[in-house]
């Protein structure tokens, strides 16, 4: 059965709460939110035992970062989402490194376990890159812009939902997110990364 996500002022409570290391805090989150950032977890590593690793190293990070969470730049969701995706994609750097440097069949054993279905090492890095890359332009956006973007990103939510959260109209949730995403590629291109998918 399908848990149903608290509400951001909830979610947002038990954040500051974490962050005076409140330990009860910290088990409401997870207990709340832990189902949605497996998910996560899951589509950046593609594997469950690995994805099960890094929620709990995200939820290391948030514990410890909590104090750090502000509202006004993205919502709660979003925030811990990205430290999921984060934690994520620094384990399959590691994985790439260790195998890089330990076994001379590392290419194969690589593109056998890693979830990109045949992706080769190459087009990994260059992945990563891209990911660099898009974090550093969404750090040039609005605030408002990126919140919005991010959040139809991570939480997949419809315009409609979007401008009852952010209690915005529907024509300017629409506009802020098309204008963001033409910031986006124009920095991505600026920067000389491959464009956005």
């Amino acid at each position: 059965m399908m848990r149903t996500l608290p509400t951001d002022l909830q979610l947002i409570e038990w954040l500051k709460q974490a962050a005076q290391r409140n330990p009860l805090a910290l088990r409401l989150l997870y207990d709340a939110t832990s189902t949605r950032l497996y998910s996560i977890a899951l589509r950046v590593v593609g594997n469950r035992e690995l994805a099960e690793d890094v929620l709990q190293d995200a939820y290391v990070t948030i514990w410890r970062a909590a104090g750090d969470y502000r509202e006004a730049i993205s919502p709660p969701m979003v925030w811990m989402g990205l430290i999921v995706r984060s934690r994520g994609l620094d384990l399959l750097r590691r994985r790439l490194a260790d195998r890089s440097l330990g076994s001379s069949s590392w290419d194969e054993d690589f593109q056998e376990n890693y979830p990109g279905g045949g992706m080769d090492p190459v087009e990994f890095v260059d992945r990563s890159e891209q990911a660099k890359a898009l974090h550093r332009c969404l750090k040039q956006l609005d605030t408002r812009h990126r919140g919005l973007l991010l959040a139809a990103y991570f939480n997949e939510s419809s315009h409609s939902e979007l401008a009852k959260q952010f209690d915005m109209p529907l024509g300017t949730v629409k506009s802020c997110i098309r204008r963001a995403l033409v910031q986006l590629r124009t920095c991505m291109k600026s920067d000389g990364t491959k464009d956005l998918p």
